[in-house]
């Protein structure tokens, strides 16, 4: 580069005059140079950024491949072992469906040996409580007969009631009716108690006592205390002359020696002493079988007895007497008695029990 020479006039210009003066020169130049080097640190910067944004990309890719490799080798594996689960899951289906069909064959075999054993069950109770029904039946006759026969309750409510515990033991709804017979016929017995004939059997026995003091009608008067059943004895006073009581002596002798009176019945007159005993044992002997009739509960042979000794009494012994009169009484008072006896019955019981028998 050549610069021009000073004049004179010129003045030497300073060094900061000089740049000044060659800065316009090279500016265009430095900045081209500036650019370049832009540029190039721009593009140096913009690779390397690419460079490091590539290798993150690959990282991240190659991370992606790995977690897609060990998500595949992941759902190789869960598949491989969902097969293996499937397989095991049909086995034990198909074990599954065959103890099923073996449980539900033995369901049905259990729900069929259940009603055969139903049956059984059931066929046993009909058969115990038929058992039972029958046993009470026959022990209810057999009391009834001996109550019949002895003329006591007693046995016959001791086995109502047995037969009552054992009916509640059963606990069987259908057997509630013949219960309640049970308690019936027993309160009806239980009533019926006092008239079981003990009162009757105290009459009977306070006449068999009384039958051979019973005056017949010619019977002669026995003297006891000075009176009899059919005369009456003068009396006479202790300080009485002694002429009086000799009469009043000979007059009562010949009273007891004379008896005027009309005969209404020969055969009764006639009757001798001997015959006057076998009479009263004859009518002991007729209230001995009436008190057997009425022990057996039989009420017919017992009337008829009664009536033959009530015959007998007003035929053959004497009728103004007045033990004469209260055994008349007393056998009255026994034919009342004898009507308002009845044997026992169990009507309600034994209905019951066919009732029950029959399984209606």
């Amino acid at each position: 580069m050549s610069f021009a020479a000073p004049t004179s006039d010129d003045t030497v210009p300073d060094p900061a005059s000089r740049m000044a003066l060659t800065t316009p020169a090279q500016s265009p130049a430095a900045g081209a140079q500036l650019l370049m080097r832009l540029a190039l640190g721009l593009l140096g910067v913009l690779a390397l950024l690419a460079l490091v944004i590539g290798l993150v990309l690959w990282q991240r890719v190659s991370g992606m491949q790995e977690q897609l490799a060990r998500q595949s080798a992941d759902a190789l594996a869960q598949s491989l072992e969902a097969r293996t689960l499937a397989r095991q899951a049909q086995d034990v289906v198909r074990d599954t469906a065959a103890r099923l069909s073996l449980a539900e064959s033995r369901v049905a075999e259990v729900a069929l040996q259940r009603s055969q054993l139903e049956e059984l069950m059931q066929s046993l109770s009909r058969s115990r409580d038929e058992n039972l029904l029958v046993d009470i039946e026959s022990t209810l006759r057999l009391a009834l007969q001996q109550a019949q026969v002895t003329g006591s309750t007693g046995p016959l409510l001791a086995a109502l009631r047995t037969a009552d515990q054992r009916i509640a033991r059963a606990s069987q709804p259908r057997l509630a009716p013949l219960q309640r017979a049970l308690q019936r016929d027993a309160d009806r017995l239980r009533a019926s108690a006092s008239a079981d004939g003990s009162e009757a059997m105290s009459r009977l026995d306070e006449l068999l006592r009384g039958i051979d003091d019973l005056p017949t009608v010619n019977a002669l008067p026995a003297r006891s205390g000075g009176t009899t059943d059919a005369w009456q004895i003068e009396p006479v006073a202790d300080d009485a002359p002694l002429w009086e009581r000799v009469l009043a002596a000979v007059r009562n002798e010949a009273r007891s020696l004379v008896r005027v009176g009309r005969i209404a019945r020969p055969e009764s007159v006639l009757l001798s002493p001997d015959q006057a005993f076998f009479l009263r044992e004859n009518l002991k002997l007729k209230l001995l079988g009436v008190r057997l009739s009425l022990l057996s509960r039989q009420i017919d042979p017992a009337r008829s007895e009664l009536a033959a000794v009530t015959a007998s009494l007003n035929r053959y012994f004497d009728p103004s007497s007045r033990r004469v009169q209260v055994a008349a009484t007393q056998l009255q008072q026994l034919q009342l008695q004898i009507r308002a006896v009845e044997p026992p019955r169990l009507d309600d019981t034994f209905a019951a029990l066919s009732t029950a028998v029959a399984g209606r």
